[in-house]
């Protein structure tokens, strides 16, 4: 039998929001051999994110253009069409996250984010700015899973780990959490959020 569950984490990038940066490099880099090139050896996953852990964009770009020069312009664009990145949000987790606030339930998020973006998505997506805190990787140099990064949020807003739900589209994050003393699940869409919900007895 689950325990109860007192406070709600929600994860955002991938959970609330999309995050995908072809779309604005479909159009920087049309060739679909060459982008992919690009981010598996120029702007790789790894490197975006030590932005998420706090690394300073211009230090980041820096480094980056001295190894790639010839790869200066497309580099840059990066951070410039972010933007872009997130090009929508997930109605329907939306409306759970909304609705569970609505419900007197204790919401708050933990996220994987550079300091700087993340402010900007707030201004793009105001229902950022609904729950009643955020923990934000690129302000702590914390990045999930390491379990400190679940320890420090719990401790900054009063959690009681064990009846603790955390909702995460990366399993890793979701075993973080777990580690963490939190119950978890992983997201996959709004309909098995929901399921996953009403099997903690709460219901959207």
């Amino acid at each position: 039998m689950p325990r109860s569950i007192e406070h709600i984490v929600f994860d955002i990038g991938k959970v609330l929001i999309h995050y995908d940066p072809n779309i604005p490099f479909s159009r920087i880099i049309p060739d679909a051999e060459e982008r992919r090139w690009f981010f598996e050896n120029v702007c790789t996953h790894e490197w975006n994110l030590q932005q998420d852990r706090g690394r300073d964009w211009a230090v980041a770009e820096a480094e980056l253009i001295q190894k790639f020069p010839e790869c200066a312009e497309h580099i840059r664009a990066f951070r410039k069409h972010w933007p872009e990145m997130v090009s929508h949000a997930y109605d329907g987790s939306v409306a759970i996250l909304e609705k569970l606030i609505a419900d007197g339930r204790d919401v708050t998020m933990l996220t994987n984010f550079a300091a700087d973006t993340f402010v900007e998505a707030r201004h793009i997506f105001p229902f950022l700015n609904a729950p009643r805190g955020v923990t934000v990787s690129g302000e702590i140099f914390l990045i999930k899973p390491d379990v400190e990064i679940y320890h420090m949020h719990a401790n900054n807003f009063g959690l009681d780990p064990a009846h603790t739900l955390f909702i995460d589209d990366a399993p890793a994050n979701v075993e973080g959490a777990k580690a963490a003393g939190w119950q978890a699940v992983h997201f996959s869409g709004a309909e098995k959020l929901r399921a996953d919900l009403a099997g903690f007895g709460i219901s959207v």
